[in-house]
């Protein structure tokens, strides 16, 4: 009996489908990121706690071409972390300066309603411990208090610029509140769809596994007895220093990689 091609392409097709499907998420309608110019948006009391819209996560950047959630959220050993804190105490000042280097660095989530773009319904905004900070101190503020508030909040001003104009060599924001207070938006069931239907900020990102992390973590290390290339990351990797040298007193010789495994273990003993 001959093969029945149109019913094997029509399976081949589908099984694709499956296995891309993770991927084809439109990360604008998720995440969004400002560009270079002023923005206008206003941060919606979180899902996950109407009384606190920040959500903080500690990621690794630039180890296995990854960006990796620090399984320290979880409360769980994190490889990464441990090692940094082996090359902390290694004596020297280049390993401590790499330990830094390998530390998670924290981002900030909040989300947030983009002026002129509703449409695309409430995002989260990502941004570092400087914004972060700004945006703790207005709403300490006794003047400024509660942006959030759906009646009488506030909507917040983001103005970005380029590297060359900055002078940072990367893009740099700053925010203001605006002095005038309004509605969240007029509709209360837009309202309504907003406070109940936003992203989360931990269901993004893959959460890799303790073995995951440390496999990438040598292979770093390691590049020349890395048998796989490494994997791409599953959500847009977002900017920050990624590790740029390696560990001078705790680099491994190249060995057969069970043997690297072996001797990679020993520093977490």
């Amino acid at each position: 009996m001959a093969m029945d091609l149109s019913a094997i392409k029509s399976k081949l097709s589908s099984l694709q489908n499956q296995k891309s499907g993770g991927q084809k998420r439109d990360m604008s309608l998720i995440l969004w990121k400002p560009t270079v110019g002023k923005h206008s948006v206003r941060i919606v009391p979180a899902m996950w706690d109407r009384s606190n819209p920040f959500k903080e996560m500690l990621v690794h950047y630039g180890i296995g071409n990854r960006t990796m959630i620090s399984l320290v959220n979880f409360g769980e050993k994190d490889p990464i972390v441990e090692f940094s804190k082996q090359l902390a105490t290694a004596g020297d000042k280049e390993n401590w300066v790499m330990s830094k280097k390998l530390e998670p660095k924290m981002r900030v989530f909040a989300p947030v309603i983009v002026r002129g773009e509703e449409e695309k319904g409430v995002r989260l905004w990502e941004f570092g411990k400087q914004i972060y900070a700004e945006l703790l101190s207005l709403a300490d503020d006794p003047d400024v208090g509660d942006y959030t508030d759906v009646i009488d909040g506030r909507d917040i001003t983001i103005e970005t610029t380029d590297a060359a104009t900055n002078g940072t060599g990367y893009n740099q924001s700053k925010v203001r509140v605006r002095t005038k207070t309004t509605p969240l938006s007029e509709d209360a069931k837009e309202v309504e769809k907003w406070l109940n239907t936003q992203p989360e900020a931990f269901t993004i990102f893959k959460k890799y596994s303790y073995d995951e992390m440390k496999e990438s973590l040598l292979s770093w290390l390691h590049p020349e007895a890395a048998t796989d290339e490494p994997a791409a990351p599953v959500a847009p990797v977002v900017e920050a220093p990624a590790p740029a040298n390696k560990p001078a007193s705790f680099a491994l010789n190249a060995k057969p990689k069970a043997s690297i495994d072996d001797e990679f273990d020993e520093l977490f003993k």
